[in-house]
């Protein structure tokens, strides 16, 4: 082929994933990252099977799953409730999720990013814009105006709050949550819900949130005999406020309400400060491409985290979008088309999925609390509608009557 350029902007999981299938499959890459010395930040994911594939696919499976945590179980109970219990094993020995730190996977994406001698990684350039130039090709600017490449496609991942979605002239439309999450990452010598991602509920305004995340970053220097256990709080984003201003053993007295085996992880919270606030966005592009750019990850389709799918999307995407401009190296456009069409049924299921659900977990509606409370988990015991939830926790519905990715394909997925 003749010799290809990519630019990929933003370091996070989507940009790192597609720089090094891309690299591996030929092309030079050009990764820019707009903090000039990128670390491991962040609380816990889910990296579901999905994710684990790609991650097998780029030799870095085994290495996070050293630092992640197994999770066999969603269990969710409001009150003496039980709204939902899926089981992945359901799916067969083999299946689950892994708990993990953010920045765990970002050290294992990173670090082999840096051994790869394709990738060019142009930290502290922050773009703004990646304008076609005079011959076609495009480039990148950044926000002091300097221009980067001459690049045959520019790859856009710079995630949720995407800069250049706003520069670019394709459809789009998105919206902020009026909710989020507030998070905390403990630690613990053994934990009573091993293996299990632990909701506490009371209505759709409180949620209390437990999950497993393994040993986290190496970089962060902690305790390797000791597991960490990621906490999150739903909350209002008009609410966050006067939170902070409340004393701090008010709220721990309401969330052992919720969860009184929470206790042990309450007593390393001594600040408000020590909990950081995420806000989640539902971003709708009915179109991802454009002539020499595509976007991928979140700056494409980012949603609530309700079902945990955000980063496994991600990294499903950067494997498709890589096998496609493998196959047709020499015409990229027409490879971001395709890939375009490949993935549209997986992307647009889970994006009406969490949107559909998560009003019933997190709003002011006291009517969808009481609706879930009382059939959620009958619908549960189902068994077509609890196979059809276990796969669409596991990441691998692509709609309702749609076939599901099979375990098989997750590991040899070809285009």
């Amino acid at each position: 082929m003749t010799q290809r350029s990519l630019g990929v902007v933003g370091c996070g999981t989507a940009g790192p994933a597609l720089a090094l299938f891309a690299a591996r499959a030929g092309f030079d890459v050009t990764l820019y990252e707009r903090v000039v010395d990128p670390g491991p930040v962040g609380a816990g994911i889910v990296v579901q099977p999905t994710g684990q594939a790609v991650l097998a696919r780029l030799g870095l499976l085994d290495h996070v799953m050293a630092r992640g945590a197994r999770i066999d179980r969603l269990l969710a109970e409001s009150g003496r409730r039980r709204v939902v219990d899926l089981d992945y094993g359901l799916l067969g020995s083999g299946v689950f999720g892994l708990g993990l730190h953010r920045g765990a996977l970002f050290e294992a994406l990173f670090d082999a990013v840096a051994r790869e001698p394709r990738i060019q990684l142009a930290c502290g350039v922050d773009v703004v814009a990646a304008p076609a130039g005079p011959d076609g090709r495009r480039v990148v600017v950044d926000a002091t105006g300097a221009r980067h490449g001459h690049h045959d496609m520019v790859v856009v991942a710079d995630g949720a709050a995407s800069v250049l979605r706003g520069a670019d002239a394709l459809e789009k439309r998105v919206d902020v949550y009026p909710w989020g999450a507030l998070w905390f990452v403990a630690e613990v010598d053994a934990w009573s819900h091993e293996a299990t991602l632990y909701q506490a509920l009371r209505g759709t305004q409180r949620m209390f949130g437990m999950l497993p995340t393994g040993l986290g970053p190496l970089s962060k220097g902690t305790n390797a005999n000791r597991q960490l256990i990621s906490v999150f709080w739903s909350i209002a984003e008009r609410a966050v406020a006067d939170w902070q201003q409340r004393p701090l053993s008010e709220w721990k007295a309401e969330a052992m309400t919720l969860a009184p085996v929470a206790e042990p992880l309450l007593d390393q919270i001594n600040d408000h400060s020590d909990l950081l606030f995420s806000r989640y966005y539902d971003v709708r592009m009915p179109r991802h491409h454009a002539d020499g750019v595509i976007f991928i990850g979140d700056a494409a389709h980012a949603m609530s985290p309700q079902l945990g799918q955000g980063c496994n999307l991600a990294l499903f995407d950067a494997m498709v979008l890589a096998d496609y401009f493998r196959a047709m190296p020499d015409q990229l456009d027409r490879a971001a088309a395709a890939y375009h069409r490949d993935r549209r049924h997986h992307l647009r299921y889970y994006q009406w999925a969490t949107r559909m659900l998560t009003p019933y977990f997190q709003s002011d509606s006291r009517v969808r609390g009481w609706l879930r409370d009382r059939f959620m988990g009958l619908l549960c015991r189902l068994p077509w509608v609890r196979g059809q939830m276990i796969r669409s926790m596991a990441g691998i519905k692509r709609g309702i009557l749609r076939r599901s990715l099979s375990l098989n394909e997750l590991h040899d997925p070809g285009v």
